[in-house]
């Protein structure tokens, strides 16, 4: 837990990305990074752990950004070893190292996955699931039939750090996230043993409704506020002229 002491450092507001980083991060560790494409991903987070030079590292996301942004930028430095994600799709550079076998990854259906992180966070060692019974994603894997089906058994996802994404948190680090942003980023931040969260804005103890915490700061380790984020759009649909 961030402590009251450093430059800068008040509790568990840190001045910058990197600052909030720093004695976090190492080579090899398995990282759990929210987001979904490219909405609610922790933008400063992600740029500040491609400039601390880590390697080796393992992440689990839903994908990987688009090239040039989000985890792409972690892809194109070659910092990412394995990814365990859903999906592949609009990252070129991903899928390339993936073919050309210069990536390791471990897919996971969509639901499988947001699963197996909360059941990290919620001490949960495995589970059994039907989902992927009878594909790829059952090979190698403990099989076992309740009743009329089968299921596969998913064991729980774990991280050594956890990078999220919210709108609004105050000094405790209880986090509020923004609609569809919230997607993965609760999970993942449950299922590493220190997460850092990037805001948008930060309030006082008290200011936001208790019921309207979305993930209490007991999770919640470091927080560095971004106020205005890039917010890149994946695809852009505009219709056509009439």
């Amino acid at each position: 837990m961030a402590q009251s002491s450093g430059a800068g450092i008040v509790g568990k507001l840190y001045p910058d990305a990197a600052t909030s980083l720093a004695g976090v991060v190492a080579d090899g560790q398995i990282l759990a990074v929210g987001g979904f494409g490219l909405c609610g991903i922790p933008e400063a987070l992600i740029a500040a752990l491609r400039d601390s030079g880590v390697k080796g590292l393992t992440a689990i996301s839903n994908n990987a950004g688009v090239d040039g942004f989000g985890l792409g930028q972690l892809l194109e430095t070659r910092q990412i070893r394995k990814m365990i994600s859903s999906y592949v799709g609009e990252n070129k550079e991903f899928e390339r190292q993936y073919l050309g076998g210069e990536l390791e990854l471990e897919f996971n259906p969509q639901g499988t996955l947001a699963e197996r992180l909360r059941a990290g966070g919620a001490g949960i060692p495995a589970f059994f699931t039907r989902t992927g019974y009878g594909t790829v994603v059952a090979e190698g894997k403990e099989t076992r039939q309740f009743g009329e089906h089968w299921y596969v058994m998913e064991t729980a996802l774990l991280a050594d750090v956890s990078l999220v994404k919210a709108w609004k948190a105050d000094r405790a680090g209880n986090l509020v996230f923004r609609k569809t942003a919230r997607n993965f980023n609760p999970a993942c931040a449950m299922a590493g043993q220190i997460c850092v969260a990037e805001v948008e804005e930060l309030v006082e103890v008290g200011d936001i409704d208790p019921d309207h915490v979305h993930l209490p700061g007991i999770y919640v380790d470091r927080i560095v506020v971004n106020p205005i984020p890039e917010k890149r759009i994946e695809q852009r649909t505009v219709r056509g002229a009439k």
